[in-house]
């Protein structure tokens, strides 16, 4: 048979001679081994055969193509004669089961004294809350390996076992998949662990979570944040800083604002530092066990403020009436569930959906015009079935904000609730639409304004809370807007209140049109000839004259007034039927600006 040889693939040392003279070989079997570079390189044998000759020796620097061996060709070798060690894919290598040991440590299961003061407040762990959130199998976490920035002062071990993940759980993962016929929808997902140093910003979870940041912001990922903690944590030694206030995670999240939708989960105490994270987000979630304050009781008793236990710093009842909370709910696995809800909002149409009889809506404008109606109910007709997310219920409660679907289409909506102030706008309802508005400018999702107001509050009260100021951001907010904008006039329709609810003049909108329940007015009917026309009225001495003289002009006025005149003068698009609503939604959604896709 011929002489064949083997050459060096590469240059480098031989470090290993595996081959003999005389010796028989087979095909990929393991010969010489060649370092180069600081790797080891293995030359297998590409055939059957018997070795001649070795013609280097270990130790020796090899170039590339010299000859190693030479050898004969032989037959191939029956396989019962060649020895194969057949690979045990199921074993774990000793450094996958040192992965394993360590990652046994961000585990509830490994922590269980922990876990168990978590049950007993009656709330869940860290993981256990992104469990419930995050599609499952999706998560991807970023920086689980970290511990807090201790080393100086504790040992290794006690870090890994006692400070996990640096208190901060955060990666990527799928939320609503099953919403959306199973595609995957991508967030930033975070969560400050209370168990371990009660969830407080350390320093290495201030660089994972501007990693993560960095990452949502690029790819315009959702961002939903756990922001329960108590701010910033002081014994953090192994980071030389003085103050720390180069850290970039504050800017890095309110850099998102209007870029994605950002979500804060709390449940407990949300102090300082996590506070400001909640307090720039585009909502708050809060349960009923919170309480969120710049300062938790230490920076408040240190402060000379007085002490304080921490439920007495910003519960969640006060946090929900000044606006600071959007939603109220319940415990941890609602406030999950309306997180859900609410970002669905901005991934995308529904496909399926169901309607309520439209035909309800006819009924539900009192035919007293002075009597109030429930809104809330009016707006679950209007809207697909379960679809209603109020904003802010506890707050400024004359204007209500939500986020709703029509035929599955996200649409904003502010209208006005005659239940609370008579459906005036006030100085905190004008912020509250405009957050609202602001909102569905950032990301594209079209307005509905549900109109119903005697015009914007007036008086020596209402001045003492900046209306002038608050109710004029609604007009700027409008003129700005350039997402579509639907109008629809309920009952009332007054000043400059109902110019300021549909975007700063009645052209503004997309489309304007009134239910037959509708009556328009530069003021109030009543506040209007009672100014306008004092004089004659006052030139009537008999009460009971002066009386029936009034109601007839305010009978003449309400005729003027009404919506199908205010229409004949094209201030107005249309008087439609309650039960058209929806259609003229949804033409108004099918936009060449793609809103409807």
């Amino acid at each position: 048979m011929a002489k064949e040889q083997i050459l060096s693939p590469m240059p480098g040392v031989v470090i290993e001679i595996q081959a003999s003279a005389q010796m028989a070989i087979h095909k990929g079997q393991s010969l010489f081994v060649v370092e180069a570079m600081k790797m080891e390189n293995t030359i297998l044998s590409k055939v059957d055969g018997v070795v001649q000759e070795i013609l280097v020796k270990q130790g020796e620097v090899v170039r590339k193509g010299q000859v190693l061996l030479t050898y004969q060709k032989s037959a191939p070798q029956a396989a019962t004669s060649v020895q194969n060690d057949k690979e045990d894919i199921d074993s774990i290598r000793p450094d996958l089961q040192a992965l394993r040991d360590r990652r046994h440590f961000l585990s509830d299961e490994a922590r269980p004294d922990a876990v168990a003061k978590r049950v007993a407040k009656g709330q869940m762990t860290a993981r256990q809350n992104l469990s419930l959130l995050c599609d499952e199998g999706t998560f991807r976490e970023y920086g689980a390996l970290a511990v807090a920035a201790q080393r100086n002062r504790r040992t290794e071990a006690d870090l890994i076992k006692n400070t996990p993940a640096d208190g901060l759980v955060c990666g990527m993962a799928s939320i609503n998949r099953d919403l959306f016929e199973d595609q995957p929808q991508n967030c930033a997902v975070m969560a400050y662990d209370y168990t371990v140093l009660a969830g407080t910003q350390g320093m290495y979870n201030h660089y994972k979570m501007d990693r993560l940041l960095g990452v949502a912001g690029k790819k315009r990922l959702p961002v939903i944040l756990f922001a329960e903690g108590g701010g910033g944590r002081p014994g953090d030694v192994d980071v030389q800083t003085v103050a720390g206030l180069h850290i970039m995670t504050f800017y890095e999240f309110a850099k998102l604002d209007g870029v994605v939708p950002r979500i804060s989960i709390v449940s407990g105490y949300c102090f300082a530092g996590n506070a400001a994270l909640a307090g720039a987000s585009d909502i708050i979630i809060a349960t009923q066990n919170t309480s969120i304050g710049m300062g938790g009781p230490a920076m408040v008793e240190g402060g000379g403020l007085g002490k304080f236990h921490p439920k007495e710093i910003g519960p969640a009842a006060t946090q929900a009436a000044n606006g600071v909370i959007d939603v109220l709910v319940k415990d941890e696995v609602a406030a999950i569930e309306a997180a859900k809800q609410y970002l669905a909002y901005f991934q995308g149409r529904l496909a399926s959906y169901e309607v309520a009889d439209q035909r309800r809506l006819r009924q539900l404008i009192p035919l007293n015009r002075k009597r109030v109606f429930d809104l809330r109910e009016l707006a679950e007709t209007l809207a697909d079935k379960d679809s209603v997310f109020e904003l802010g219920r506890g707050s400024a409660q004359s204007m209500f904000t939500a986020l709703i679907r029509i035929e599955g289409h996200p649409v904003g909506v502010i209208a006005n609730d005659a239940k609370h102030e008579a459906g005036a706008i006030t100085s905190d309802g004008a912020a509250k639409a405009v957050r609202l508005l602001k909102l569905c400018q950032n990301f594209e999702i079209p307005i509905l304004s549900l109109v119903d107001t005697p015009g914007i509050m007036v008086g020596p009260e209402a001045e003492k809370s900046g209306t002038v100021k608050q109710a004029a951001e609604l007009f700027k907010m409008g003129a700005k807007l350039n997402v579509p904008m639907f109008a629809v006039v309920l009952r009332r329709a007054y000043g400059l209140g109902a110019m300021a609810m549909t975007g700063g003049s009645f052209h503004a909108p997309d489309f304007i049109v009134s239910w037959p329940s509708g009556e328009f007015g530069a003021m109030g009917l009543e506040g209007a000839i009672k100014l306008g026309y004092r004089k004659e009225l006052e030139a009537i001495p008999d009460p009971v004259e002066r009386e029936a003289a009034y109601e007839k002009m305010l009978a003449m006025a309400y005729e003027r007034g009404k919506a199908t005149n205010i229409a004949a003068y094209l201030e107005i698009d249309e008087v439609i039927d309650p039960i058209d609503t929806r259609a003229w939604i949804v033409t108004g959604l099918q936009d060449k600006r793609g809103i409807s896709s």
